[in-house]
């Protein structure tokens, strides 16, 4: 899995298109997630896919539309490019075999030993970690936001203001 997520990452770097840039990232997205559920942290893993997979691969892909960044007279060809059928069977095929490693994966990890008798509050540690996050730490929890957020109205600003009446950049 570490190597699917570095040639993910290698695929974020290496791809001219930016919305190829962009699914390379959620691969390597994917896989970091799967490498968090074999080390045994389900809701560091749930957190990877809702948060970065989700909500971050969209605010990309947004910022990719609102900039234009793929011109519309290139689609046509782009379109034949990126979809041709040898490309297609050969990201079938790769599809299918990440899909069989991270299965191998998943299911050669051993399980822990029964436990005979439970904690008195369990082994679940999304108590302490929400203690944590919204307790000492939610002052930079919500800084993070509002970065975020700023970030987000700075690329619509910057974008509006480079665009001349026609929908061109200037």
């Amino acid at each position: 899995m570490a190597l699917c997520t570095l040639a993910g990452a290698l695929g974020v770097v290496l791809a001219r298109n930016p919305v190829a840039s962009v699914l390379a990232l959620l691969g390597s997205f994917f896989a970091l997630a799967t490498i968090y559920l074999l080390a045994g942290f389900q809701l560091l893993a749930a957190a990877q896919i809702l948060v970065y997979a989700g909500a971050i691969m969209v605010l990309f892909l947004f910022v990719i539309m609102l900039l234009n960044l793929g011109h519309a007279g290139a689609l046509p060809a782009l379109d034949r490019e990126m979809f041709s059928r040898r490309r297609s069977t050969l990201a079938i095929a790769v599809a299918a075999a990440l899909f069989i490693a991270a299965a191998a994966a998943i299911t050669a990890v051993e399980r822990p030993p029964e436990v005979a008798e439970m904690p008195e509050h369990g082994l679940d540690a999304t108590a302490s970690l929400a203690r944590s996050l919204f307790g000492p730490y939610a002052l930079p929890f919500e800084a993070t936001s509002l970065l975020l957020l700023a970030t987000a109205v700075a690329v619509v600003v910057l974008a509006k203001r480079n665009r001349t009446p026609d929908g061109g950049s200037a």
